[in-house]
């Protein structure tokens, strides 16, 4: 064990490799746990583990989430891998990334859905080829700069506690010239920042948070500074942000420790060197509390970490639902939107049924980007380990839960093509923690992991995700994770422009 931890911190990336090479599979290894917990004894503590059947708890403090981004390094990640074939390990020594736990989970259970489709709004730096490799070519019609994207998926994973995404946009913004104290502030004081800039912080922690509150006044603190084209890029940017959050959080991908290659301001080739979170931090910052996480209200006494809980409304009523339902079919985007010509020309084989929606006419303007994304959630649907039946259901599910409308409006076109019943909808809104008449334990497991990432990344559990592979495999536990990223992806985009289903 002595051995595989010191390997594990003298060859960075490359570690994957060599404990494959060795004939050792990545989910069975384990460094020195806590018995109760899925990543090691903190230094710090402060620093709380959690048990399997517990949320991981939200840092509070900069110096304490640096632990917690350290630690996740050690990981033990969540789907199992089968043993690498010879061919595979000649790959990884090709190619790093081919031997790395993600890029075999992808390669493995999501080869026709690629999850850089996330994030093409957000863009990448120019100097790094890496990302250009993956991603494609870029957006010639994103006007935002990289740097103030990557802030806003920093306030994004600090907001879900999605430590590794929290790790990377760290690396990224300190590349970029951000110092340490201006990343801190990032968390607790957003007047040290323009304008402009504090106006997109908080639409960036509102769509993250709190969808199901997004109105016209989050738009309009915008619409001052940026035109309707940059505010929907960074509306699609920080929703591919939430995409991501969930994709990582949910596989339970450990920490990169070279900071996922953006440490070095020449990003151009991937680097193995250590990277260590645990920098130093100035005395204005190290013990202030967060201004963006989701706080405990109720134990005033929490300095160091607060128990990560989803705190969102209880469901509403079938009358009220009804009525909301019936309101998105005449409700008019805060929006511009793309003409239909125009949008069944960029969106093409997007448009499966011929019916141009609204959201095909909000991500047409970016030709590019748009289309990827379009592209990642069709691909997503292709599922062939989830039924079509089962995601309308999940489409419904997290629609309901984010209040977002005009999702659930299209999720009940679908449920009713696929025969789903009223009662049966009315279970779904009712009896997602008990057994649902007519679903078999499969399909009720994969609901719940669907339902609780969408809900907030780190709600979803250890021991969930365990029943789940359990229960339908890794294969499908791993197309379920995917496309709920995209439904909580697609559930932002639609409520922040607030679009509906009339045609012009």
């Amino acid at each position: 064990m002595r051995f595989v931890k010191t390997l594990l911190a003298d060859h960075g990336s490359i570690r994957f490799i060599a404990i494959f090479l060795a004939g050792t599979s990545l989910p069975s290894l384990s460094l020195a746990q806590d018995s109760k917990s899925n990543l090691p004894s903190a230094s710090l503590p402060d620093v709380t583990n959690n048990a399997p059947d517990q949320p991981r708890p939200t840092p509070l403090t900069r110096e304490i989430m640096k632990q917690y981004l350290e630690d996740l390094k050690q990981r033990t990640p969540r789907i199992p891998l089968p043993e690498m074939t010879e061919d595979e390990k000649k790959a990884a020594l090709e190619d790093p990334r081919a031997g790395t736990y993600e890029g075999r989970l992808r390669k493995q259970y999501l080869p026709e859905s690629p999850t850089s489709s996330y994030l093409p709004f957000s863009g990448y730096a120019p100097n790094n080829r890496q990302s250009a490799s993956r991603m494609g070519p870029p957006e010639p019609l994103l006007t935002l700069d990289y740097a103030f994207k990557v802030r806003l998926f920093w306030i994004a994973a600090r907001a879900n506690n999605c430590q590794y995404c929290l790790g990377h946009q760290e690396s990224k913004l300190l590349a970029a010239g951000m110092s340490e104290d201006d990343i801190a502030a990032l968390d607790s004081e957003w007047e040290l920042f323009p304008e402009k800039e504090q106006a997109a912080f908080a639409l960036a922690k509102r769509l993250t948070l709190e969808p199901h509150l997004i109105c016209d006044a989050d738009i309009d603190r915008c619409r001052p500074f940026y035109n309707d084209a940059q505010i929907i890029e960074m509306i699609g940017s920080i929703s591919g942000n939430n995409a991501i959050n969930r994709w990582k959080e949910g596989s339970g991908i450990p920490q990169s420790s070279n900071g996922g290659g953006f440490g070095s301001r020449d990003a151009g080739a991937s680097s193995t060197e250590e990277h260590s979170y645990l920098t130093a931090t100035s005395k204005k910052f190290a013990a202030r509390r967060s201004k963006i996480v989701a706080l405990d209200p109720s134990d005033a006494s929490l300095m160091q970490a607060s128990p990560t809980k989803f705190q969102r409304m209880p469901l509403e009523s079938k009358e009220v639902v009804a009525a909301k339902l019936k309101e998105v079919q005449t409700r008019k985007s805060r929006l511009t939107l793309v003409d239909t010509q125009r949008a069944a020309e960029v969106m093409g084989d997007t448009i499966a049924d011929g019916r141009v929606e609204q959201w095909h006419r909000l991500l047409a303007h970016f030709p590019v980007a748009g289309k990827r994304f379009a592209d990642g959630m069709r691909a997503a649907s292709t599922s062939d380990m989830l039924s079509p039946s089962l995601q309308s259901q999940i489409d419904w599910v997290v629609a309901r839960q984010d209040r977002a409308w005009y999702a659930a409006s299209l999720a009940m076109d679908s449920l009713k093509t696929h025969g789903i019943t009223d009662l049966q909808i009315d279970n779904l809104d009712r009896n997602l923690g008990s057994p649902i008449p007519g679903m078999d334990d499969r399909d009720r497991a994969l609901l719940n992991v669907a339902q609780k990432l969408c809900a907030s990344p780190i709600v979803l559990t250890d021991k969930e995700v365990a029943d789940a592979v359990k229960l339908a495999g890794p294969k499908a536990v791993t197309q379920t994770i995917n496309y709920a990223a995209y439904r909580a992806a697609f559930n932002r985009i639609a409520e922040a422009a607030g679009l509906g289903r009339q045609d012009d």
